[in-house]
């Protein structure tokens, strides 16, 4: 594909993005995406198949974006547990952030989804799978490092992560502070915290 064809389908991309995280699968009618692409019917249908392929483009999309902000924030400490925390406080600022939605938007289409969108439910559950993974494999990571006891299970630990982030996302989509939502990301990020067995005050954090 040429460089200006992908720059384009990133930018329709970004914008069909911005438009399902807002108002959900069903509430985004063909005309919005004409509007918010400034593509034609027949075009949108070239590139994507079908309102259902953009949208599970789009979900890719979102989550691809996601992880490269998770590992962004891993990478620079040199403890997976504690980045893990600092991810926790990263997140505390969503509200801080403008933002078609505060809450995740794997989980608002795990919500809406249903039978007849089969294909990109399956996606939803894939994509959410895969972060849990990703978090128990941190955990496991942690283990192997010394960081928390070996008696804990990781994946247990990734699970709960998980369930956690999925909660301070829907609490910032309420009418609350950002303030509110720091402290609570950061009660979150303390109770991590409180699993590192070594000096917490040592830390050591990469550039």
């Amino acid at each position: 594909m040429a460089r200006a064809q992908l720059h384009n389908r990133q930018d329709s991309l970004d914008r069909a993005l911005q438009l399902f995280w807002q108002k959900g699968f069903h509430a985004t009618s063909l005309k919005d995406l004409e509007k918010a692409l400034d593509m034609r019917p027949g075009s949108i249908y070239a590139a994507f198949g079908s309102k259902d392929g953009l949208f599970q483009e789009a979900l890719e999309h979102y989550a691809h974006k996601a992880m490269v902000e998770l590992q962004r924030t891993l990478q620079a400490h040199s403890s997976p547990l504690l980045g893990l925390a600092a991810y926790l406080r990263l997140l505390g600022g969503i509200r801080d952030e403008v933002l078609p939605s505060r809450a995740c938007m794997l989980v608002k289409s795990l919500l809406e989804l249903g039978q007849r969108e089969e294909l990109a439910l399956d996606k939803v559950e894939t994509m959410l799978a895969g972060m849990e993974t990703y978090f128990t494999n941190c955990f496991i990571e942690s283990q192997g490092l010394g960081e928390i006891d070996q008696q804990l299970d990781p994946i247990r630990l990734g699970r709960r992560l998980q369930a956690e982030v999925m909660g301070l996302r829907a609490f910032a989509q309420r009418d609350v502070d950002s303030r509110a939502v720091h402290e609570v990301a950061e009660d979150m990020a303390l109770s991590l915290e409180a699993l590192y067995q070594g000096d917490i005050n040592n830390r050591a954090v990469t550039s």
